[in-house]
């Protein structure tokens, strides 16, 4: 997959044409050319620019718009809510959190046998970091992060199986050996592909570092670092790599990012994308104004997707002074020995009918 010349870029956004004639211009990468043209805020906002020449897309910032990455499917094609019914949506959010912050009843009685035991304190602890907030992109109040395909939802190729799945279909349980547990239980990474693509369930924070040769995009879940070689080639050993290989260039104002060579276990279905080995994913980041950048993205998986998947959302800065801190995970998670061996117990006991 190649990146369009600056002069095919230039072409596509000067002409009236169709998303099909861009298309056709710009080759695969095209699929990005269906988003909405990034605006700035206001009129007459300058860009700040570092000592490079570059836009300046340093500090802290926050994804956590509660947008989800996928439109819940009973919406179809509505691609917006209206300024009402995101207001109405917010208000629901806020309403759990006030429910996750009430005081549990000192008074209640045991669970009924079988019961689902929760974390009720850590749950609303965590459930306070998810601001109930839809941060609108270009005026619209979207129903999902994904606008392409239309029903907002991730093209799944029938039958695929990622390599979860196919560990599975292997026989493998999460309890067979350290190597089954989620990569967040073991403390390598949270699990999403990229962190910034969609809303994490807590902690979305990111710090943007910029230098002439590189950007680096620190997470603070769980404080993983993204080091992105600008106008560099992808490495040719095609090694696999925590949230893959990443190479950038400037178009225009547009930071714009192709990684591939992901590492297979960072598939995800619950809130991220499943994805094959095949997975390549551009991204755009355009500073709109001081606090905003509009953040555009397609991921293409011919072994996974039926089409290429395209999406967009806005990251806000933080407030003057927030900082990202540590998030001291440890890798190995000092529970694992006791979930392991409470498994190889049930193991035994299974075995001898006890």
């Amino acid at each position: 997959m190649k990146f369009p010349t600056p002069a095919m870029t230039a072409l596509c956004s000067t002409l009236v044409c169709s998303t099909l004639v861009c298309s056709l211009a710009l080759g695969q990468d095209s699929s990005l050319q269906v988003l909405s043209e990034p605006r700035a805020i206001h009129p007459e906002w300058e860009m700040p620019r570092t000592e490079y020449g570059q836009p300046d897309l340093q500090g802290t910032w926050w994804f956590g718009s509660r947008t989800p990455l996928q439109r819940p499917m009973n919406l179809g094609d509505k691609r917006s809510y209206t300024a009402a019914e995101a207001a109405a949506v917010e208000a629901r959010f806020q309403q759990g959190l006030d429910q996750q912050a009430a005081p549990l009843d000192p008074n209640r009685g045991a669970p009924e046998q079988g019961a689902d035991i929760g974390q009720e304190a850590d749950d609303s602890f965590l459930g306070h970091w998810q601001k109930p907030e839809l941060i609108p992109v270009n005026g619209e109040y979207r129903t999902s992060v994904i606008i392409d395909p239309p029903n907002g939802r991730i093209p799944l190729r029938e039958g695929f199986k990622d390599f979860h799945a196919r560990r599975m279909m292997a026989g493998l349980s999460d309890t067979d050996g350290p190597e089954g547990q989620p990569l967040s239980g073991r403390c390598l990474m949270f699990g999403a592909v990229m962190p910034n693509l969609t809303p994490l369930m807590m902690n979305p924070y990111m710090e943007i570092f910029q230098t002439e040769d590189y950007v680096v995009i620190l997470s603070e879940m769980i404080h993983d670092a993204r080091i992105i070689r600008l106008n560099g080639e992808h490495s040719a050993n095609g090694f696999p790599r925590w949230m893959g290989d990443s190479v950038g260039r400037w178009e225009g104002d547009t930071l714009v990012v192709h990684s591939k060579n992901f590492r297979p276990e960072q598939s995800a279905s619950r809130m991220f994308l499943p994805f094959s080995e095949e997975l390549e994913i551009i991204e755009r980041y355009t500073l709109v104004g001081d606090n905003e950048i509009h953040y555009a993205f397609t991921a293409h998986d011919s072994q996974a997707y039926t089409q290429a998947v395209t999406g967009e959302r806005i990251i806000t800065r933080n407030p003057g002074g927030e900082i990202v801190y540590e998030y001291a995970c440890h890798e190995g998670n000092y529970s694992l020995p006791g979930i392991l061996r409470a498994a190889r117990r049930a193991d035994v006991e299974a075995e001898l009918g006890l």
